[in-house]
């Protein structure tokens, strides 16, 4: 169960007819992502949003659920890779402290302007890793922010591309995760959002946009495939630390203010089992 216990006002969701242009434009990069709100306003309820953007995969299971949420997500604007920088910054907030970011794996509160390459920093973490479909830093799959989070530049680079699944010796400097030589298995505070971040991406490319279709297995050391496991242990991982907070603000400013598009598994966590 995830222990971020820090409450969030969502944003407002866009109405429907806003909603109607960004379906005609969403392939379009902006030239900058749209800056951050400095008010906060009231959330939209869930029933609301199904009323709007989840209408048609309302009532439906397995392969047409995830065909009805891949042609809902698949409507976005999308950033490029030097934007991430600033847009992280915003989706990963720390709540107690806003000049900081959270890092994902190791929990820790970092400047926001501490970012680069350089031992102590944080950088950009592709949860689904990008060797895995090798779809690089291109705009798409390299650049979408529903699975681009702040982390430390030496976690990163331990969790490599490595699967995700359960064991392994700890991680200097990040407890409560651990690695072997082909998986990570993250704290548990950050277990369910990644493996909804995964189920995300295998959902939003299903290789019907010039890059590879990305699907989960019950596998590891998927090497450069576009696959990435395990998928029994994700759905674990799921149920064991439902959305919090923290992911709840993060997937409402990803829709409201950058990509226009949701992770579904966020809003829905009983989608993952009825789709997998």
């Amino acid at each position: 169960m995830s222990r971020r216990h820090l409450p969030y006002r969502r944003p407002l969701l866009a109405t429907l007819a806003a909603f109607a242009v960004l379906a005609g434009t969403a392939a379009a990069a902006p030239a900058a992502p749209v800056a951050p709100r400095t008010t906060p306003v009231a959330a939209t309820p869930l029933a609301t949003l199904d009323d709007t953007y989840y209408q048609d995969a309302l009532g439906k299971t397995g392969t047409q659920l995830k065909s009805a949420l891949h042609s809902i997500i698949s409507v976005q604007t999308k950033i490029s890779y030097s934007q991430v920088w600033d847009a992280l910054k915003n989706t990963d907030q720390d709540p107690a402290n806003s000049s900081n970011v959270i890092l994902l794996y190791t929990g820790r509160s970092e400047p926001k302007s501490d970012n680069g390459g350089a031992v102590g920093q944080w950088n950009r973490e592709h949860v689904w890793a990008k060797s895995h479909g090798d779809f690089g830093t291109s705009t798409g799959p390299g650049t979408d922010i529903h699975h681009l989070r702040p982390e430390d530049v030496t976690v990163n680079s331990i969790r490599g591309n490595k699967d995700f699944d359960n064991g392994g010796t700890a991680v200097s400097g990040a407890a409560g995760n651990y690695t072997d030589s082909d998986s990570f298995e993250p704290r548990d505070a950050v277990k369910g959002d990644v493996a909804r971040m995964i189920l995300y991406m295998a959902v939003r490319y299903e290789g019907d946009d010039a890059f590879a279709d990305l699907e989960p297995n019950d596998q590891v050391d998927n090497g450069s495939a576009p696959n990435i496991g395990r998928l029994s242990v994700l759905k674990q991982w799921s149920q064991e630390d439902p959305p919090d907070s923290f992911e709840e603000r993060r997937n409402d400013v990803i829709f409201d203010q950058y990509q226009h598009n949701r992770n579904p598994f966020i809003d829905h966590p009983e989608w993952v089992e009825a789709i997998w």
